[in-house]
């Protein structure tokens, strides 16, 4: 579902919010103007606390090996919990689905949906943490073909909604009582 800008977007309470979208689509942005710090799970940070950096991708498997123990950790405990990652391939979105599914919670997922110059744009203005041009274009190829696909609407998710950079800007997130 497309948003338009200015829109109150409703989302259940507690469910788990996974942000879909390229490096540079301003997911990160978005947790932090829309939710509270202790509610967002981000690779990134995860990636920091490993290995002292963000950027470090060997640290991936272990940083979201964190980030899942904490998933289930929050869900056990019926707490909103918002997963910060590219969450492009169908495995990853799926694993967080379930870890939401067997603890009786809804899954919302939000894409980013920001034009590829507009992506890699941000990406070189991002401090510490540039990720390969090609890279970027590669997840930005990734989520064409899932939103080509249709996928994100039979995965079960009670919420799927698509922003475009000014949908983005100017949505207003409400909590609604699960």
């Amino acid at each position: 579902m497309a948003v338009e800008p200015h829109l109150v977007l409703e989302i259940p309470d507690p469910s788990v919010v996974l942000l879909v979208g390229p490096a540079g689509a301003g997911k990160t942005t978005f947790a932090r103007r829309h939710f509270g710090g202790d509610e967002v799970l981000s690779s990134d940070a995860f990636r920091a606390l490993v290995s002292g950096d963000e950027a470090d991708q060997r640290a991936t498997s272990r940083a979201f090996a964190m980030l899942h123990r904490e998933l289930v950790r929050r869900c056990a405990r019926r707490l909103l919990s918002v997963v910060d990652a590219t969450n492009l391939e169908d495995h990853a979105r799926l694993t967080i689905v379930r870890r939401a599914t067997n603890a009786g919670l809804p899954t919302v997922v939000l894409v980013l949906d920001v034009p590829l110059r507009t992506a890699l744009a941000r990406n070189r203005l991002r401090a510490g943490r540039t990720v390969a041009e090609a890279i970027v274009r590669r997840q930005r190829a990734q989520l064409d073909a899932l939103l080509a696909l249709g996928r994100l609407e039979h995965e079960g998710h009670e919420v799927v909604v698509l922003l475009d950079p000014v949908a983005a800007d100017g949505v207003t997130i409400a909590r609604r009582p699960w």
